[in-house]
């Protein structure tokens, strides 16, 4: 059986100064991941040419798991995403026009940040988030009133 994700929470991700990472990032598509027959989620994640940012900008998982996860560089530059992952981080490196693979491990839900120093002179990098939904296990709630949620 598929996850789906609330379309009101993607709605809520791509306004821009509606939620947190609609004003952190500022720029950029929201993507969701696609559930394989496999059990993996996968998705493809693409940096345009001279754009300098991830499209999407922020990608949805709509729980924890395995991702398969592809970047395509369309740029004229390389850059080496940096990637999130349980136990410890991985990276692609990525000349210009090539496309790489990633198998990333994410367990909990959360926000989990990403990006590419590389090949950016100008200012501080390419940022993108994989957002993961799920309910936190109760052992690891916070002990504080329920807060709002988009």
């Amino acid at each position: 059986m598929a996850a789906t994700v609330d379309e009101s929470v993607i709605e809520g991700l791509a306004k821009q100064n509606g939620v947190t990472l609609g004003r952190v990032l500022g720029r950029g598509n929201v993507g969701v991941a696609e559930e394989g027959s496999d059990g993996k989620m996968h998705a493809t994640v693409r940096i345009p040419l001279d754009e300098l940012v991830f499209d999407p900008g922020v990608l949805v998982l709509p729980h924890g798991g395995t991702l398969e996860l592809e970047i395509i560089n369309d740029d004229n530059n390389s850059h080496c995403a940096v990637l999130p992952c349980n136990g410890d981080a991985k990276f692609i490196w990525l000349v210009n026009f090539s496309k790489g693979r990633a198998t990333l491990e994410l367990d909990g839900p959360g926000y989990y940040w990403y990006g590419s120093r590389t090949g950016n002179d100008e200012g501080g990098g390419l940022t993108g988030t994989i957002v993961v939904g799920g309910e936190v296990p109760d052992e690891a709630k916070l002990d504080r009133p329920p807060q709002p949620r988009p």
